[in-house]
C-alpha cells in the first residue's frame, strides 16, 4: 500500500466524529434544559406617578413589583406593557431598561406609558354616561424581553377603586 497523504486517517476521523457526536449531544441537552416548565412570572401594580407629557397626551410611570417564583433568575433587557380600562385600551408602554429578577425574588420595575387624548376622553364618558360604578376593570399584558427563547410574557387583571367624586355620574340639567 502506498503512503497516500491525508489530512485525517481513519482513525482520525473517527475520533472527530466521536467528539461532533458528543457536543451534539450535549447541546440537545442544554437545549431541553431550557424547555423545562416555568410557573409564570407574578406582576403587582405597586405606584403611578405623573411624569411630563407632550401635547394633550399624559405619561405615567407605572411601578411593577415582579415576583418569580422558578428556580432560575429570569434576565430581561426590554419592557412592553398594555392597559385596558373597562375593557378598551388606555395606555401603553415600552422601555430599553434591563436587569434581572432572582430565582424566587421579586424586583421592582419602572416603566413609562402613554395616555392619548382619546383614551382619557372614551373612559371620561364612561363615567359620565356610567351607573356609578366603584370600581373599574382593568387588564395588565406585557413582556420581559430577553433570553434564549424572546422574553416571559405576563398578564394581570382586577379592579380599581374609583376617587370619591367619580362614584357618582354627573347629571345633566333638564
Amino acid at each position: 500500500m502506498r503512503n497516500l497523504p491525508h489530512l485525517l486517517r481513519f482513525d482520525d476521523a473517527r475520533a472527530l466524529a466521536a467528539l461532533f457526536l458528543v457536543v451534539l449531544v450535549s447541546l440537545s441537552l442544554a437545549g431541553c434544559a431550557s424547555l423545562v416548565h416555568r410557573e409564570p412570572v407574578r406582576i403587582n401594580v405597586v405606584g403611578l406617578e405623573p411624569i411630563p407629557g407632550e401635547g394633550m397626551e399624559m405619561r405615567f410611570k407605572v411601578k411593577l413589583r415582579v415576583q418569580n417564583p422558578n428556580e432560575t433568575a429570569i434576565d430581561f433587557d426590554g419592557l412592553a406593557l398594555d392597559l385596558d380600562l373597562n375593557g378598551r385600551p388606555f395606555a401603553t408602554g415600552v422601555s430599553d431598561g434591563a436587569g434581572s429578577v432572582p430565582r424566587f425574588g421579586e424586583t421592582l420595575i419602572e416603566i413609562p406609558v402613554s395616555v392619548s387624548a382619546i383614551a382619557v376622553v372614551r373612559q371620561a364618558l364612561g363615567v359620565i354616561e356610567g351607573d356609578g360604578k366603584a370600581e373599574v376593570p382593568y387588564a395588565l399584558r406585557g413582556r420581559l424581553a430577553g433570553g434564549l427563547l424572546g422574553g416571559m410574557r405576563f398578564s394581570d387583571s382586577g379592579t380599581l377603586k374609583l376617587p370619591d367624586p367619580l362614584k357618582t355620574p354627573l347629571k345633566t340639567p333638564r
